[in-house]
């Protein structure tokens, strides 16, 4: 694994969703294990940033209805990591489904195009673009879109259920996450996983060889692999 994630040093990745909560975590660990000598956060507004050191950082402001005309915001990555999304409650039905799965599927293109070779795409469990459930449907869908774009490598992870501390108040959500809490301590893979664990088994997919042009990795996979790389500081 250190060889690979020696080789890793001289490449560049972009990262889509940046501000969302598995994709802040993703950044530090990024930055943290200094992977890639150029880190490109792709988003609609500039994020304050205080973790700067180890890699070269940079910004590019895009308006998702108009993606074609930022390109060059995907040109020169050797890899991508998607964590792009949002909630029906929060978008309604029709912006969850351009988010979710219209503006990542054009950011895939855009990322092919300009010579990315591994997209690393957070989707969910459940995934199924034959789901009567809207999210279920959408994420199977955009996984689907994301594949056929054609890099030399895919990798999809569907997570369960997320245990993090949102910067927003869902107060309902609290309530679920403390009961998951307590329920991954008796079923540590089943129902639930840490933000902190799917932002590492991203990391792992990079530093290790894929198995095949595209990978599924479901939710105990991906405790496998965010224990396989250590923590920052262990």
């Amino acid at each position: 694994m250190a060889a690979a994630a020696e080789s890793g040093r001289h490449r560049a990745c972009f990262v889509l969703g940046a501000s969302g909560e598995t994709g802040r975590v993703l950044l530090r660990e990024l930055l943290a294990r200094q992977l890639f000598t150029r880190v490109t956060l792709v988003g609609r507004r500039r994020l304050s940033l205080s973790e700067e050191t180890g890699a070269t950082v940079e910004q590019a402001v895009v308006d998702f209805e108009r993606l074609n005309e930022h390109a060059a915001a995907f040109r020169g990555h050797d890899v991508g990591f998607c964590c792009l999304g949002t909630t029906r409650a929060k978008a309604g039905a029709d912006g969850f489904v351009r988010v979710d799965r219209d503006y990542v599927a054009q950011a895939a293109e855009l990322a092919r195009a300009g010579g990315c070779k591994h997209f690393v795409l957070q989707s969910s469990r459940g995934a199924d673009p034959g789901s009567r459930f809207l999210y279920l449907r959408v994420k199977g869908e955009v996984e689907n879109l994301v594949q056929a774009v054609g890099f030399d490598r895919c990798t999809i992870l569907r997570p369960a259920v997320l245990l993090c501390k949102r910067q927003e108040s869902r107060p309902l959500e609290w309530v679920v996450q403390k009961f998951l809490g307590v329920l991954a301590r008796v079923f540590p893979t089943a129902y639930s996983v840490p933000v902190e664990t799917v932002a590492r088994a991203m990391v792992a997919t990079v530093l290790q060889p894929g198995k095949g042009r595209v990978e599924v990795l479901e939710n105990g996979t991906i405790h496998e692999l965010g224990k396989a790389v250590p923590e920052q500081g262990t």
